[in-house]
């Protein structure tokens, strides 16, 4: 905490393997819930039969393997980016190709992690910062691959953003609970209107709360930054996705509602004061 370069060090090798972790929830997190839906599926339809046994799923059980020999991976083939590169980006045993996302993923963690630290200094508002900035990162990748934004991250990470606010560490707690509740109606009020016009639904409640976490983190006053940020970064990123796949196919609004509020969390109040002409 006194030496800013090992505060660096230690939070970019930090960071590297909880990067690594990561990619473990964002791989199983989805396989986890489908898991639950199935045996919730059978409990409820079929209450007199017993729940198939099948091996569980949890973020530590099975160890991790290679999804093509079934491979063992050892603890040396899996340190974060350096062993993917020993290895050339393939399985040990099969040769089989690991996707390069893995370690892309380590460094992206790393990277955000050492901005935070740039940005909030050796503080407490630097801890949680952290904390923050892995649920989005997680929680962006599951949304990309599944279109769901699972309560058990969206829920608790809104939780700790109003524990955190009684003690005013970001903001008030007030405006920690009215960022909260207007975090939430404003996308759910757009849904409604959505639906009731055209009949369809044109976004999850994943993004109401993951909207509203945001506003538990931050308080109301950054909501309209973080809505217009998501949507022009959506709106980038979705011509780029229809111009590559050739097809019109919806796509997931929580991880630019993420990538916003990671921005308006760390430089919210420079970009206000810019807008604003101050």
């Amino acid at each position: 905490m006194q030496n800013p370069v090992a505060l660096y060090i230690a939070i970019g090798l930090l960071s590297l393997c909880v990067g690594s972790f990561l990619n473990v929830v964002i791989y199983r997190t989805p396989k986890m819930m489908e898991q639950e839906w199935r045996t919730d599926c059978q409990l409820f339809l079929h209450p007199e039969q017993p729940v198939a046994e099948a091996s569980k799923i949890t973020l530590s059980k099975p160890n991790s393997a290679c999804p093509e020999c079934h491979s063992p991976i050892r603890w040396h083939q899996n340190i974060p980016v350096i062993s993917w590169l020993l290895l050339r980006g393939k399985c040990a045993a099969c040769q089989n190709p690991i996707s390069s996302r893995y370690p892309l993923i380590e460094l992206l963690t790393a990277a955000c992690s050492l901005t935070v630290v740039a940005v909030f200094g050796p503080s407490l508002q630097m801890l949680f910062g952290l904390i923050l900035t892995w649920v989005l990162i997680a929680l962006t990748f599951i949304d990309f691959d599944t279109q769901l934004l699972p309560d058990r991250y969206t829920l608790p990470l809104a939780a700790l953003g109003l524990g955190i606010n009684s003690f005013a560490v970001y903001t008030s707690p007030a405006s920690a609970i009215w960022g909260y509740i207007i975090g939430f109606l404003c996308l759910w009020i757009v849904y409604y209107i959505f639906k009731i016009v055209t009949g369809k639904e044109g976004m999850g409640y994943g993004d109401f709360k993951l909207l509203a976490a945001l506003g538990a983190w931050m308080g109301p006053l950054m909501l309209p930054l973080i809505v217009l940020l998501s949507s022009l970064v959506g709106a980038i990123i979705g011509i780029i996705l229809l111009k590559v796949r050739k097809e019109n196919q919806p796509f997931a609004f929580g991880p630019y509602i993420a990538i916003a509020g990671w921005i308006a969390f760390l430089w919210g109040g420079q970009i206000m004061k810019i807008y604003l002409g101050q």
